[in-house]
């Protein structure tokens, strides 16, 4: 169920990319004190996906008041596994169940197309959606700590496995 006034979307309109972008930015600089190479690391894997066209990746939009609030992708893979990306909700609508809908979107996508597995990459530290991602039945499988984004962060891989393509 989509939370009141919340609609969520599978096709780009124009502004998209860039409100995705900039709430990537924003978000992780303001709550982690990344830089600027985040923003350019999801600007140019985010333009490469829109000018993708295939039918084993889809991305979910949620809009709340003509504004994006969150965002959840997945990109098939030639292993037939599939990456989870671009998974953030603007602070202002955190705890509405967006995020549990678009993950939940998100999954339901892979195992129509057939994916074998889905992982993600994402950092130790961010709680709601480590919870999340556990509560679907995604596991740590690895961590490596570096300098990344101007801060030293613990980045660490989330598999699922989810049957045979």
């Amino acid at each position: 169920m989509t939370p009141t006034g919340v609609s969520i979307r599978s096709v780009f309109q124009p502004g998209d990319l860039g409100a995705i972008i900039r709430l990537h930015g924003v978000v992780y600089a303001a709550e982690y004190g990344w830089d600027h190479t985040f923003e350019a690391m999801v600007a140019q894997g985010l333009a490469a996906f829109a000018l993708r066209e295939d039918d084993d990746a889809r991305i979910w939009i949620a809009e709340r008041d003509g504004e994006v609030a969150g965002c959840i992708a997945i990109v098939g893979q030639e292993d037939g596994s599939a990456q989870l990306r671009w998974f953030l909700i603007a602070p202002a609508c955190r705890g509405l169940g967006i995020g549990r809908r678009l993950l939940d979107e998100a999954l339901a996508f892979c195992r129509e197309r057939g994916f074998g597995s889905v992982f993600l990459w994402t950092v130790r530290g961010l709680d709601a959606a480590a919870h999340l991602y556990r509560s679907a039945g995604f596991a740590v499988t690895e961590e490596e700590t570096h300098v990344r984004w101007g801060a030293t962060l613990t980045e660490q891989r989330y598999d699922l496995a989810l049957g045979d393509r």
